[in-house]
C-alpha cells in the first residue's frame, strides 16, 4: 500500500477552493455529528429502523426525492435537469461485535457495532446531500448550479456485511429510472495515511467464495484401520496441497486459497469417518473463478481417492471482484490529483462490486492513519479525514461535461 501522502492535515483540506476556513469547520462539526449519531445505533443487515430514519431525517429536509428502492435502502435524488445521473454510496449496516473502543458515543447497542467505517461512509454522502442541496438552491457562495454536470443520486445500502444488499438495489431498477451512467464509493482504510485517497484501475479488491469441502470415510477402531477409510488423512493431504496449489495459480495473478477450520472424527482412538475443513477463496476474475473451482475439485478428488473417501464440495457464489472501470478511473484521477495508487489489488471483498457489474464504477480508500483492523472492537478514527472525503466526492460530482 502506498505511504507516500504527506501528514494529514485538516486546514490544508479545507482550504483548496471549495471551502473556506469557516465553512470546513462548519462541515467538520456536520460530519462529526452525524457520524457519532449513527454510531450509537448500529443495526444489522436488513434490519436498520433507526438508521433509515435518521437518515431519512436528514435528507427529508433537502430539495430531493427520496424513495426506498428495496427492503433497507434509501435513495436521495437531485434532479438538475441533466440527462445523465451520477450515484454516491454508502452502506448502512454494522457488525454483531460488542464495541470495546471506549469512545464516549459508543454503540447504545450491545453485541452491536460500526466496527468497519460505515458510520463514516454515511457521513459523508449525507455531508454532500447537503452540499449538492445548497448548490441546486443556489445558496453555496462557491459552485453555481450549473456546474454540477449531472444530476445526483444518493445510495444508502443494507447489508454490504451480510448478503449484498447492493445486488438487491441493483436489481430494483433504481439505476435505469434516473438514468445513472456512474458510481463512486469510498471505505475507510486503517493502513493508509490520515486523510490520504487511494485506488487504482482495474481490479481493485477481491471476489469471495466461501469454500467448504467434506469428505466422507468409514470410521474404525485404529487397532484394525485397514477395515475404516481415513475422512481425517483425506482432509489433511487435501489442506496440505491446497497451499500447493495457491503458490501455483498466483503465478497467473493474485489467488489466495486458505482453510482456517477443520473438524473429524469423535475419539483419537479411531479413523475418522467424517472430515469437514472451511476456508476461503479470494480471485479478481471470473476466468480464475471458473478455473480455482475446476483445481480444487482435482486436488479433493486425488486426496480422497488416495484414502477411499468420497466428498462433496460447496462453494458460495460471494461476491464479484471490485473492478474499477478504466476510462471512468482516468476522469476521476484528473479531477484528484492528490489520488494515490494502490500498487496491486487487495484480498478483502466488498458488495460495491455488484454496481460495476451494471454500469461504470469507481472505489477508493480513505486512509484513518490508525493501523486499527477493519472488524476490531476498538476500531475507531478522527473524524477530520472524513473532511478529504467529502471534498473528494465534491470534486467527483462537478467532474467533466458529459459527451
Amino acid at each position: 500500500m502506498p505511504h507516500a501522502c504527506p501528514p494529514f492535515n485538516a486546514s490544508a483540506t479545507d482550504g483548496e477552493g471549495l471551502l473556506s476556513s469557516v465553512e470546513g469547520q462548519e462541515l467538520l462539526d456536520e460530519l462529526t455529528r452525524y457520524r457519532r449519531d449513527l454510531h450509537r445505533i448500529p443495526e444489522l443487515d436488513d434490519d436498520l429502523p433507526r438508521t433509515i430514519a435518521y437518515v431519512r431525517s436528514v435528507l427529508s429536509g433537502l430539495s430531493c426525492d427520496v424513495l426506498e428502492p428495496c427492503k433497507g435502502a434509501v435513495c436521495a435524488f437531485f434532479d438538475l435537469g441533466r440527462a445523465e445521473t451520477v450515484a454516491i454510496r454508502a452502506d448502512m449496516d454494522a457488525l454483531p461485535i460488542d464495541e470495546a473502543s471506549g469512545a464516549a458515543f459508543s454503540s447504545e447497542h450491545p453485541g452491536r457495532m460500526h466496527a468497519c467505517g460505515h458510520d463514516g461512509h454515511m457521513a459523508m454522502a449525507l455531508a454532500a446531500a447537503t452540499w449538492v442541496d445548497r448548490v441546486a438552491r443556489g445558496a453555496d457562495a462557491v459552485v453555481r448550479a450549473g456546474q454540477l454536470p449531472r444530476n445526483v443520486l444518493f445510495v444508502f445500502q443494507p447489508a454490504e456485511e451480510t448478503t449484498g444488499g447492493a445486488k438487491r438495489v441493483c436489481e430494483s431498477g433504481v439505476f435505469e429510472r434516473y438514468h445513472v451512467t456512474r458510481i463512486f464509493g469510498m471505505h475507510l482504510w486503517p493502513d493508509l495515511p490520515a486523510g490520504s485517497l487511494a485506488s487504482r484501475p482495474g481490479p481493485l479488491l477481491a471476489r469471495s467464495s466461501e469454500t467448504t469441502i467434506t469428505f466422507h470415510g468409514v470410521s474404525s477402531h485404529i487397532a484394525k484401520w485397514r477395515d475404516g477409510r481415513d475422512a481425517l488423512g483425506a482432509a489433511a493431504r487435501f489442506v496440505v496441497g491446497s497451499k500447493w496449489l495457491s503458490r501455483k495459480l498466483e503465478q497467473d495473478e493474485p489467488f489466495l486459497l486458505r482453510f482456517g477450520h477443520m473438524t473429524a472424527g469423535t475419539v483419537r482412538n479411531a479413523v475418522a469417518g467424517q472430515a469437514r475443513v472451511k476456508g476461503s477463496l479470494r480471485v479478481f476474475s471470473d476466468d480464475m473463478f471458473a478455473r480455482a473451482q475446476d483445481e480444487v475439485r482435482a486436488l479433493a478428488q486425488t486426496a480422497a481417492d488416495e484414502e477411499g473417501c468420497t466428498f462433496d464440495l460447496h462453494f458460495s457464489e460471494g461476491y464479484p471482484p471490485v473492478v474499477n472501470d478504466g476510462t471512468l478511473f482516468g476522469e476521476a484521477a484528473q479531477a484528484l490529483p492528490e489520488l494515490e495508487r494502490v500498487p496491486e489489488p487487495l484480498l478483502i471483498a466488498e458488495d460495491f462490486a455488484f454496481y460495476q457489474r451494471y454500469l461504470p464504477g469507481v472505489f477508493f480508500l480513505l486512509g484513518t492513519g490508525t493501523g486499527i483492523p477493519l472488524h476490531a472492537d476498538t476500531f475507531n478514527f478522527d473524524e477530520r479525514v472524513l473532511l478529504r472525503g467529502v471534498r473528494a466526492y465534491q470534486r467527483l460530482l462537478l467532474g467533466a461535461q458529459p459527451d
